[in-house]
């Protein structure tokens, strides 16, 4: 199969959230976790193939090297266009790893300049002037600021970004965008010609990113959150650069065990789990007591569930509860504790049955697929808008992940996400 776009995501919740997205059109995505290693001219590829990196948070230097085996795997594989992809919220640091990696990836490519649009706005993520909201707060205003690890205290993409990258930083408005893809084009042309490499995008409603993915179809590189991305899969079928009869996922059959794995702290991933908590036994991991004791009484606790109990594990809590467990651990050990624990207890729980797993958090994502030596997802139905489910083996068993990203989907998402499964 030919490789119509090749992608590229800083984060495994963000990696099926743009997979999602682009199988809304139907076509096969296929979703790589880690830079492969079988050799790209031999592999069997889809039309649209994601690489999902473990890259938002570590030193920059080695997410610029990730992303450039990325890449090259990508072109060997075939692909002509290319997306890097990161969080709606523009989740980074002054050092990185958003702009290090774009003007690495454009470096390699030959190419002076690249747009950045996070918006996502069926998820309340918008731009304007410059500026990216969440809901009706400005970034700095929302949740957002008091992420552990990379909290966010400046809400203007183009002050965020300058620090991060050599090239000079633009805007393309919503005035502009408003009139069009031909005019936006002529925009983001005349800002090139200007010396401007990295362009912001204004986008505030779905019509935008239309607008804005016609516009810049034909760039050799786009870079920001999955929804930007969105439109791409249906421009391409309607010009021929994508084949009609390009493949379809297949649903496996499935056993009916299940688990909810949520390291996330996010404000809704915390809504998420009481509402579960009701409905489902859970079991809440505490940092500091894993440092100290260990695993075995969660372990002691998995085992004693029913094979089709609907369960619950959980390392989510408020700021302050997060912030004292890093002050006597550490930021690194006290996320890194966690990871390990509900990795571990994945894997458990899939030698005790489980074939459906719901995991909140990137960084818990990450680990748990780790684990259970998953390196390659084909996309399923979507349960919440950039949430999908996603098929793949694990020890021999079919399985189904669900890989939520904490700030993504309604209050009720683990149980819809379930109640899903079983009707797909």
């Amino acid at each position: 199969m030919t490789v119509t776009l090749g992608c590229i995501a800083d984060d495994f919740t963000g990696a099926t959230d743009l997979a999602g997205l682009l199988a809304r059109s139907g076509v096969k995505v296929s979703l790589r976790m880690g830079v492969p290693k079988e050799d790209p001219a031999a592999a069997e590829t889809s039309a649209f193939e994601v690489i999902a990196l473990k890259c938002r948070t570590i030193p920059a230097a080695q997410a610029v090297a990730e992303a450039r085996r990325a890449l090259a795997w990508l072109k060997a594989a075939g692909a002509k266009r290319f997306f890097w992809k990161y969080c709606s919220t523009f989740d980074s640091t002054a050092e990185g790893n958003i702009g290090p990696v774009a003007e690495a990836l454009m470096a390699d490519l030959g190419i002076d300049r690249t747009i950045y649009c996070p918006a996502f706005p069926e998820n309340g993520r918008s731009i304007f002037m410059g500026y990216l909201f969440v809901g009706q707060k400005p970034l700095a205003e929302s949740p957002m600021k008091d992420h552990p690890l990379t909290p966010m205290r400046d809400s203007n993409l183009m002050r965020l970004l300058e620090p991060q990258v050599k090239g000079n930083v633009g805007l393309v408005d919503r005035l502009t965008v408003a009139q069009g893809a031909e005019a936006l084009k002529t925009r983001i042309a005349e800002l090139g010609a200007s010396g401007i490499n990295h362009i912001v995008v204004d986008a505030v409603a779905n019509e935008d990113l239309y607008v804005i993915a016609e516009g810049c179809r034909d760039l050799l590189l786009m870079t920001g959150g999955s929804a930007v991305a969105m439109p791409l899969p249906n421009l391409y079928l309607k010009d021929g650069t994508l084949s009609a009869d390009a493949g379809k996922p297949v649903v496996p059959v499935l056993g009916k065990g299940s688990i909810v794995l949520s390291g996330s702290c996010s404000a809704m991933t915390r809504q998420q789990v009481a509402n579960y908590l009701s409905q489902a036994e859970g079991y809440r991991l505490d940092p500091l007591a894993l440092a100290n004791e260990g695993l075995e009484e969660a372990q002691s606790w998995l085992a004693a569930q029913g094979p089709e109990t609907p369960r619950i594990i959980y390392a989510t809590a408020d700021p302050e509860d997060v912030r004292k467990a890093q002050e006597v651990l550490g930021v690194e050990k006290a996320g890194a504790v966690i990871e390990d624990a509900l990795a571990q207890l994945a894997l458990d729980a899939r030698e005790q049955g489980v074939r459906r797993f719901v995991v909140a958090g990137g960084e818990t994502s990450g680990a748990v697929t780790k684990a259970l030596e998953v390196t390659r997802l084909t996309i399923g139905s979507e349960i919440a808008p950039g949430v999908p489910w996603t098929y793949s083996q694990s020890g021999g068993h079919d399985i189904a992940l669900a890989l939520k990203s904490g700030n993504f989907g309604t209050p009720t998402f683990f149980a819809d996400a379930l109640a899903l499964l079983e009707t797909s």
